[in-house]
């Protein structure tokens, strides 16, 4: 027989490998296929490790790790909901927060309460490792939206106004990375890549 703690987080951690079929918007640098929502969670996790020392106030790396290794979990079932798309983003938060109590639910009953609460205090924003964690959420798509010579962007028509309010937040997390990203929304509009 199989111990029940065990079996109840194999479950959950088989669950998780669904989360790399979850296809984003944004495609990889060099724009040859889609990144999916694993790949992001990997990619922004490293980032938060390199970029640490560019938060605006301390942060435990350790705890902006978690936050970010689980904050789009809820792909599973809630899907990845495009920032500029207006109507998807109206029921985006019922979904998200259906898909938390399922996927959050498989596991014994204390870590379902500490990943959901990571989980919140990320879409809060209230810690400074949340905070952190959402500027590099912001960051990396934009990034590569750059990079792809407007990518999403461009394909979607996104205005130059509409990027800028969707970035603003990483000002929160970290002046020095809100710096780099208008200086190139600047250059992208200056280019083409979003529409001014």
């Amino acid at each position: 027989m199989h111990d029940e703690r065990l079996t109840a987080q194999l479950t959950f951690l088989i669950e998780l490998d669904r989360l790399k079929r979850i296809l984003r918007r944004t495609s990889l640098v060099g724009g040859d296929r889609r990144e999916n929502s694993a790949e992001h969670s990997w990619h922004l996790a490293v980032m938060a490790m390199v970029l640490a020392e560019h938060a605006n106030e301390t942060i435990n790396v350790l705890h902006t790790l978690k936050l970010l290794l689980v904050h789009d979990i809820v792909e599973i079932d809630a899907g990845d909901t495009f920032a500029y798309d207006v109507e998807a983003n109206l029921d985006k938060e019922e979904r998200e927060r259906a898909a938390a109590d399922r996927i959050f639910g498989l596991l014994p009953d204390d870590q379902r309460d500490e990943l959901r609460a990571l989980w919140e205090e990320f879409d809060a924003r209230q810690t400074p490792e949340a905070r952190f964690a959402n500027a590099l959420d912001r960051l990396m798509p934009s990034l590569q939206n750059y990079q792809n010579g407007g990518g999403t962007w461009r394909a979607a028509g996104v205005t130059q106004a509409a990027v800028y309010h969707r970035l603003h937040p990483i000002e929160e997390g970290s002046h020095a990375l809100w710096s780099y990203v208008e200086a190139m929304l600047v250059d992208a509009a200056a280019r083409g890549l979003i529409r001014a």
